[in-house]
């Protein structure tokens, strides 16, 4: 057992592109992200398909699985009742970063 750790080393890997944002909703629970959560997110990586990213989407932020179908991009949710999300030529999309870690407590 280690006498400390230091979560920031553990976690970050670029500190001057991460930022930590804390999640507002249930649309990606089966993904393990809840509610309360705290996301570490890295702004250098390039997002490819299948990955968790922040993102705003016609001004609205949200965090999606972004993935390609039949060469169309899209936001896709993970819990049900929530429907994947086209994402359509001529909407604004600006991704903040990519998911890399998520913090939550224990119930």
């Amino acid at each position: 057992m280690e006498a400390s750790l230091d979560l920031s080393r553990e976690l970050i890997e670029k500190e001057e592109a991460t930022f930590f944002v804390r999640v507002a909703g249930d649309s990606m629970t089966e993904a393990g992200i809840h509610d309360g959560d705290i996301l570490v997110v890295d702004r250098s990586v390039e997002p490819a398909g299948g990955s968790v990213v922040v993102a705003a989407l016609d001004g609205d932020l949200t965090v999606k699985r972004y993935e390609m179908r039949s060469g169309y991009p899209y936001f896709m949710p993970e819990a049900e009742g929530y429907d994947p999300i086209p994402i359509e030529e001529g909407q604004e999309l600006v991704v903040w970063g990519v998911v890399q870690h998520v913090i939550h407590e224990v119930s």
